[in-house]
């Protein structure tokens, strides 16, 4: 009796199964090429009409559904937001930079890492979080715990961070690079700015290959709100974080070309 799929779909090249058919050697290799279109049949005789695939729920992405907001930035603040020939300025200077990175990525990324720094799992988001900010910024250690740690000799990175040494950075594909960035960007979100984020969100936009996947669009878009929105409530022009902010929301706005949440000088 023929299946289903052969009344729909007539062999092209019909070849009988004969008496010796059903003993067919299916792990052994066809020794003709008739042999070989009976093992074909064989095999497709033998698979089942329906399959169900066995999917282990724990090992699905995380955070799958991409929700790119088109939503605007604060205005900048009368009296903070830079100049155009500012921005154009930064624009060229970081697209030197990341020319720079990618022509120098695999001298820097062959170089030996010192033995005291240890790079996260690509999936330890609170790892990145201690390895880029330190225990002072990421536990919310005391002052005096804080100055005790710049009066030692030596600098320990576990207490500060470490900084995006090219070394590091030079190392991240462009996964690691977009998952550390949703990471700092999502602590960023519920915390107040730092120059240790500020450090690493430059670096990782600088390492952010375009064009940008629908994650990473959505990604920079809330960092440039989020900067813009903790701007809006600076209240003096001369606030030391007010540079790096503006930056930010210049490189995603005007590099990224996420041009409706660039600054507009009046």
């Amino acid at each position: 009796m023929k299946s289903d799929v052969e009344e729909l779909m007539p062999r092209l090249l019909p070849v009988e199964f004969g008496a010796s058919g059903e003993e067919l050697d299916l792990k052994g290799p066809p020794r003709n090429p008739r042999e070989y279109l009976r093992q074909v049949q064989l095999e497709a005789s033998q698979c089942p009409e329906v399959v169900v695939a066995q999917i282990d729920p724990k090992k699905l992405k995380k955070k799958q559904t991409i929700n790119a907001s088109v939503a605007g930035c604060h205005a900048a603040p009368v009296g903070f937001c830079p100049s155009l020939s500012w921005q154009q300025h930064q624009v060229s200077n970081f697209s030197d930079v990341r020319q720079s990175i990618a022509k120098n990525r695999n001298h820097w990324s062959s170089n030996t890492l010192d033995d005291n720094v240890e790079m996260p799992d690509i999936t330890d988001e609170e790892g990145w979080k201690k390895f880029c900010f330190g225990e002072t910024l990421y536990l919310g250690t005391s002052s005096s715990r804080t100055e005790a740690a710049e009066a030692e000799p030596a600098l320990d990175y576990s207490k500060v961070g470490f900084p995006p040494f090219l070394t590091i950075v030079s190392r991240l594909n462009q996964s690691t690079v977009l998952m550390v960035l949703e990471t700092l960007v999502g602590w960023f979100e519920e915390n107040d700015f730092a120059p240790q984020l500020g450090r690493w969100l430059y670096a990782l936009l600088a390492c952010l290959e375009k064009p940008l996947l629908p994650e990473a669009h959505s990604c920079i878009r809330q960092l440039a709100r989020r900067c813009a929105q903790l701007r809006s409530a600076l209240e003096s022009g001369e606030d030391e974080k007010l540079p790096a902010l503006n930056l930010l929301v210049c490189l995603v706005a005007r590099y990224f070309e996420q041009s409706d949440l660039a600054d507009q000088p009046e």
